[in-house]
């Protein structure tokens, strides 16, 4: 299976260097199995221990994977989005409730902004050599922050929530370090954390967002890095209230060197006020997107942070794409500041379609989970059996295998796409299609 590769090394760094090296030369391609640990080391004149501490580093950079006595293997790199394939096709017919976009209903038309935009840029000519954010949107993003009690810093653009996120870890950890992440949460998270080359450790969540008990026992395990969702999670609808805020921050304030990510997922989306942890460490970074509530192809996301955490995420910028579209940047501004989106209409709709939901899933016996935001998480019994049964009476579900670790089987159901008359029909498939299950938390 290895060719003519030879792997080298007498201590575990060498020989993980070794396997890396044919990896990258193409040596060693992905799907090649390893050789037994045992038998390699006998081959290298090492202790079996030794190889066995060379491949468990290589498992936590997502070079290789172990699938039990089937031995371990070069795996795809960098890390393949297994989640994100775990999506069901809506056939004609059948209403997507899986995709999790937001209403378009509810969007704002982009012509008066882009056109704004053009005008504004007609006098900057969007040049090379200037700020890479332009001032006017940094300043109504900074008072918006502050308003919210977000503390004081910097501000940098992103293109999007998880590219934000993905910066932010990739300035501070490296392969082999641990993330604590949600579970249930953000699959793309749950995605990138081993793309990465980082490990995921997971920390449940309720209603109130993370429990601040597996926050500490993550902590305590050695995760370096926290990621949290202040509003509106994905896909349970969490939101972080005042009392669990408060039993976070106190996790934290015994380990300010780990570093603290929000993503503010229900910002202009959801009516409950923020409680931000932001500053409750050294470096931590606070993140906004655009996309929920104006237009997922609006690339534009706020980030503020630290100043070392900015500077490096900056930084790392210049040396890739240099800076997101000004053009975008001053289209959002013009969205924001004409009040192209009402807020409290906007949040009303979601979650009047979201209780309800909720209330006649509890009417036929389903505990189903919801505070805010878009999405209702339903627990099942049977997650490949529900999604089928879901299919089969013409509702396309989001399994939940895209957004767990080691919590129940559920189904996410996005509520953008449905009417007050879908309610009932789609309660009546999702009640039949959960089976005997009984009322559990998902922390």
């Amino acid at each position: 299976m290895l060719g003519e590769y030879r792997i080298s090394g007498r201590r575990a760094s060498e020989i993980a260097a070794s396997i890396e090296r044919g990896v990258g030369s193409g040596d060693l391609a992905p799907g090649h199995v390893l050789p037994p640990m045992r038998e390699l080391a006998a081959r290298l004149e090492v202790n079996p221990n030794t190889v066995a501490a060379a491949y468990r580093t290589l498992r936590e950079r997502g070079v290789i994977e172990t699938a039990g006595r089937r031995g371990s293997r070069v795996r795809a790199a960098p890390a393949s989005t297994s989640r994100g394939s775990l999506r069901i096709e809506a056939p004609p017919g059948v209403r997507d409730l899986g995709e999790g976009n937001p209403d378009p209903g509810l969007l704002p038309g982009l012509g008066p902004a882009l056109a704004a935009a053009a005008a504004a840029d007609a006098e900057s000519h969007g040049l090379y050599g200037q700020a890479p954010v332009v001032p006017e949107f940094a300043a109504y993003a900074r008072a918006a922050l502050d308003a919210d009690g977000v503390p004081a810093g910097p501000l940098a653009v992103t293109s999007g929530a998880l590219d934000a996120i993905e910066r932010v870890l990739a300035a501070h950890l490296r392969p082999g370090d641990t993330v604590a992440v949600e579970d249930p949460g953000w699959g793309s998270v749950l995605d990138l954390v081993p793309a990465l080359g980082l490990r995921a450790v997971p920390v449940g969540v309720d209603d109130s967002g993370p429990l601040a008990a597996d926050v500490e026992r993550a902590l305590r395990s050695g995760a370096r890095a926290l990621v949290v969702t202040c509003r509106a999670q994905n896909p349970t609808g969490a939101s972080v209230d005042a009392r669990r805020a408060g039993e976070l921050r106190a996790v934290l304030a015994h380990r300010p060197d780990v570093l603290l990510i929000e993503d503010d997922h229900g910002h202009a989306i959801v009516d409950l006020p923020l409680h931000p942890l932001a500053g409750a460490t050294v470096h931590w970074a606070f993140i906004r997107s655009a996309a929920k509530a104006y237009g997922p192809d609006l690339r534009v996301a706020t980030l503020t942070g630290d100043a070392v955490t900015v500077d490096r995420v900056e930084g790392r910028q210049r040396l890739g794409p240099g800076w997101v579209s000004r053009l975008l940047q001053r289209a959002v501004l013009h969205l924001w500041t004409s009040g192209a989106v009402d807020t409290r209409t906007v949040a009303r709709s979601y979650g009047d379609r979201r209780d309800a939901l909720i209330q006649a899933l509890a009417e036929r016996g389903v505990s189903a989970r919801g505070r805010s935001g878009m999405n209702v998480w339903v627990p099942v019994s049977d997650e490949t059996g529900a999604v089928a049964r879901l299919l089969h009476a013409g509702w396309a579900a989001a399994p939940g295998a895209r957004f767990r670790l080691d919590t129940p089987q559920a189904v996410r159901l996005t509520v953008s796409p449905l009417t007050a008359a879908d309610i009932g029909p789609l309660a009546d498939a999702a009640a039949a299609a959960a089976g005997p299950v009984r009322p559990v938390g998902y922390g």
